[in-house]
């Protein structure tokens, strides 16, 4: 039997204010909570057993499954304290069923990527290793910790985030999609924190265990900060990125019961929620409306996110926006990049511009 884990205990604090009340891996992604796409994923490759490594909000993750119906088993591991990722792994596996030497497939809950699971699991096998990790190569690489290997792809080392350009030795990084074999697994502690990148894989390294790096080119994306979310979920709205849940690739996907008016453009791989309100000359690009929003007449939303009944008003514009739920933004606002509004905050008719306005001032001089 094929099994899987995945980390879904983070509390999500860069996506803030959408996970005030939803757990990251729960937040709609391209027209589905972004952890059925991972499901999904999972089941076309043979996986008959996953493990929710859940923490924060973790009633919310069976809510989501309770009549889920397809042929897979989930299973729910609680942290009751932080256990960090090594730790969350291990409290997890105590939940799986495989025998020793059994591989185990580990997803962290926030990365969309289009490694092909079925090729790295036979990597692993291929090579009888411990530990088999994605790794993905980045342009820049001094925002992450290192992952050099040889020339057979073994693992030599961790190295923490290069402060200089002769400290980039590589560019491959760990793209957080890891095998184990179950043994190896059950051998983290269980009982404290431990960090999977700064103490497990080490310690393995170091101790001549066979940890190799299984390096691609496939679509990689951390969706943790508000604008790459909205750019994972516009990848695979526009096919760039892929998954068995989303249609064939389009400028855009709306619900059916969203209302859109003719004179509106809907474009750059948007969502558009269930109930939602578009109006006329409205321009919505590479950005994604929730349920039961209204967006009025003239209103821009780029690059954007607007949670469930929230109102964005006339001639409004929104750049690199996050919009909490039951929200207004009144008429002729002009909101700065990467402002965050908190759920159920009101913004009168224009009470945020970037640029002048030439309306005349209120107030009795």
């Amino acid at each position: 039997m094929q099994e899987a884990i995945i980390l879904v205990g983070g509390k999500g604090t860069r996506l803030r204010p959408l996970t005030n009340h939803t757990p990251k891996p729960l937040l709609n992604v391209a027209g589905s909570s972004f952890i059925r796409h991972q499901i999904a994923k999972l089941i076309d490759a043979g996986v008959e057993h996953v493990v929710f490594a859940t923490s924060y909000l973790a009633g919310l993750f069976e809510e989501e499954f309770q009549d889920f119906s397809q042929d897979l088993r989930i299973s729910y591991a609680v942290e009751k304290v932080p256990l960090g990722t090594g730790g969350a792994i291990r409290n997890a596996g105590r939940l799986l069923r495989g025998a020793p030497d059994e591989p185990v497939l580990i997803l962290n809950g926030d990365i969309l990527s289009g490694v092909d699971l079925r090729g790295i699991l036979a990597a692993h096998r291929g090579r009888d290793a411990d530990v088999t990790l994605h790794l993905t190569r980045v342009a820049d690489p001094r925002a992450f910790g290192l992952v050099p290997t040889d020339d057979d792809g073994r693992v030599l080392s961790f190295l923490e985030k290069p402060k200089t350009a002769a400290e980039c030795v590589t560019d491959q990084i760990n793209a957080g999609c890891y095998v184990f074999r179950r043994s190896v697994l059950d051998a983290i502690p269980g009982d404290r924190e431990v960090s999977v990148e700064q103490e497990t894989f080490p310690r393995l390294v170091a101790a001549g265990a066979l940890v190799y790096g299984h390096t691609t080119a496939d679509y990689w994306r951390d969706l943790g900060t508000p604008l790459a979310f909205v750019h994972g979920s516009a990848d695979l709205v526009t096919g760039r990125a892929r998954s068995p849940l989303v249609p064939p690739p389009a400028e855009a996907l709306i619900h059916p019961t969203a209302r859109i008016d003719p004179s509106a453009r809907v474009l750059g791989g948007s969502c558009v929620g269930p109930h939602a309100v578009i109006g006329p000359d409205v321009v919505i690009d590479r950005a994604i409306i929730g349920a039961r929003v209204t967006v009025e007449s003239g209103a821009r939303v780029h690059e954007s996110v607007a949670d469930h009944d929230s109102v964005i008003g006339a001639r409004s514009v929104l750049r690199e926006a996050v919009v909490g739920c039951h929200a207004e933004v009144g008429a002729d606002n002009e909101l700065p990049a990467q402002l965050r509004l908190s759920c159920g905050i009101r913004i009168p008719a224009q009470g945020v511009r970037v640029s002048g306005t030439a309306v005349a001032c209120p107030t009795v001089h």
